[in-house]
């Protein structure tokens, strides 16, 4: 075993938390806190309960459908009608996810914070809109285009290039908010990507395994209508947002001395 990973140390790979310790810091976290932390995700779980009852529904409507009309012709008048209601919403989709990813960025950062203060003390409004300020909203709107974009272009090549570039990108913002507070002008927009391919690379199959771990999970909760990402999706998150505190600590202990600096459990005030 020692000589397993001493092989590891040698290819330059990390030696990082597994998922049980990343799961376990999170559950130690929000243990007695479980309210504070499910009032930190409730728009993305309204969203995903939404999600949930509209595929039960659209489910439901598909079978019976199909069991109700076994001519061609009505099949295809339903499925006009259906492609006619639909098509306007072209629009919204691309709103509605960039508003969803800010608030998504603003929970990320305050979940950041939280497992390096391990002060539960903050207001969920603040962290989860923390993003809808002047000091990140430009920052990581732009962030967003530029990542969406590099994306796009990955997947048009082909579609397995595009989703692992989308984990080389996952790391980003959160390097954003550790290298911004750092108050060094240098550094662009650009840098922040780059320095989450940096991160990733060796670990993009590690963050892969990961969030598969949660499937089981992901399927009981569409299984009772959305209502089980009401525990779920803080718990996602957080220990989504604990494999990059883990990663950065091992690669840049610079971007990560936070960790250590509330030894005396004093509360920390974090400024958005």
């Amino acid at each position: 075993m020692g000589m397993v990973r001493e092989k590891k140390k040698e290819r330059g790979k990390t030696l990082m938390k597994s998922r049980r310790e990343l799961k376990n810091e999170v559950k130690e976290l929000f243990r007695g806190n479980w309210g504070q932390a499910i009032k930190l995700t409730l728009i993305p779980v309204v969203f995903q309960i939404l999600i949930s009852m509209f595929v039960a529904i659209g489910a439901l409507a598909v079978i019976y459908f199909i069991s109700r009309y076994s001519s061609g012709s009505e099949m295809s008048t339903f499925s006009n009608t259906d492609s006619t209601a639909t098509s306007g919403n072209g629009f919204g989709s691309p709103i509605a996810g960039l508003l969803m990813t800010m608030i998504l960025v603003g929970i990320n950062f305050t979940f950041l914070e939280w497992l390096r203060t391990k002060n539960a003390d903050f207001k969920v409004l603040k962290g989860a809109f923390s993003v809808f300020s002047k000091r990140h909203f430009i920052a990581v709107l732009i962030l967003y285009i530029l990542i969406s974009v590099f994306t796009l272009l990955w997947t048009l090549l082909f579609i397995i290039p595009g989703i692992i570039k989308s984990f080389s990108y996952s790391q980003a913002y959160l390097i954003y908010k550790d290298l911004s507070e750092t108050d060094n002008e240098d550094t662009n927009y650009l840098d922040y990507i780059t320095e989450s391919r940096k991160l990733m690379d060796g670990h993009k199959f590690d963050f892969f395994i990961l969030k598969l771990s949660f499937i089981g999970w992901d399927i009981l909760a569409v299984l009772t209508l959305g209502i089980g990402y009401i525990w779920l999706t803080p718990y996602k998150t957080a220990t989504y947002v604990a494999f990059y505190k883990d990663l950065v600590a091992k690669q840049r202990p610079d971007l990560s001395s936070k960790d250590n600096d509330n030894k005396d459990g004093k509360p920390i005030i974090v400024q958005y």
